[in-house]
């Protein structure tokens, strides 16, 4: 397969593996999607690190593949594109995408797909696809928008245009820039240290915000309230309060 997952530390990383530029073809998209939904499942996965590698995150859509495809063909596999993607961002547990190099087209729209992202100072982050006549079609258009705002996601989108990591940063693109050395380092270690905390609770939260996003106040209210009632019986909830009323904040140890 062009894309694995490693587990340890109750951290799982899905690392796309196609070199020289991770080009996300079918067989590794249908491949992202596989390993998310594993990542899901797994008891032992708690938190979960997406990777190209040292040198680039994912330079885009596979182009060859692509142009040989014809509307009809499109159409078909343009769910399956989505749907690919969207596997990542529903994974119930905490996602960081760890960006060094090129993150364009689908590559943008996969880091997209995280909760938080680190990327290294070599980093360049965009979405092309308007030089090649067609744009975004794996969330880039709503996701981007959702990020950072409708005008800056159309400025990118429009004119095609890469930024790098101080400008995606300033953007909200990225949440935190480091030398391009240590940031599978960095991600690993932010993933590493929620895994530790608790599974539940953190789902309870990720989906609240996730769904609430998409809906109304009141609603994205009821949401949080049956969540944060729902976490009363949980033990994590026992343990942590128990921890704080007799240890102090912060020195909960969840199962």
């Amino acid at each position: 397969m062009t894309v694995h997952l490693e587990v340890a530390e109750g951290v799982g990383t899905i690392r796309l593996d196609r070199p020289p530029m991770n080009a996300l073809d079918i067989a590794t998209q249908d491949g992202v999607k596989e390993l998310a939904e594993e990542a899901t499942r797994r008891d032992d996965v708690r938190a979960v690190v997406l990777y190209g590698g040292e040198k680039v995150f994912a330079a885009g859509a596979d182009i060859k593949e692509m142009r040989a495809m014809d509307h009809a063909a499109m159409v078909a596999r343009s769910r399956a594109l989505q749907d690919s993607f969207s596997a990542v961002a529903r994974i119930p547990k905490p996602v960081v995408a760890a960006v060094t190099g090129y993150a364009l087209g689908g590559g943008c729209e996969l880091a997209l797909c995280a909760d938080y992202r680190i990327a290294g100072e070599n980093a360049k982050l965009g979405q092309p696809e308007i030089l090649l006549g067609v744009i975004p079609g794996a969330g880039g258009t709503q996701r981007l928008a959702r990020l950072i705002g409708p005008s800056k996601a159309k400025d990118l989108i429009f004119t095609g245009r890469m930024v790098k990591a101080d400008e995606a940063l300033a953007l909200g693109l990225v949440d935190r820039v480091v030398p391009a050395e240590e940031v599978y380092t960095a991600a690993h270690a932010w993933a590493a240290g929620l895994a530790q905390g608790p599974a539940i609770a953190l789902r309870a939260a990720k989906e609240s915000i996730d769904a609430g996003l998409e809906t109304d106040l009141e609603t994205g209210l009821a949401i949080e309230r049956n969540w944060f009632a729902g976490l009363f019986a949980t033990e994590d909830r026992e343990r942590g309060m128990r921890s704080f009323v007799e240890e102090g904040p912060g020195k909960a140890k969840f199962v």
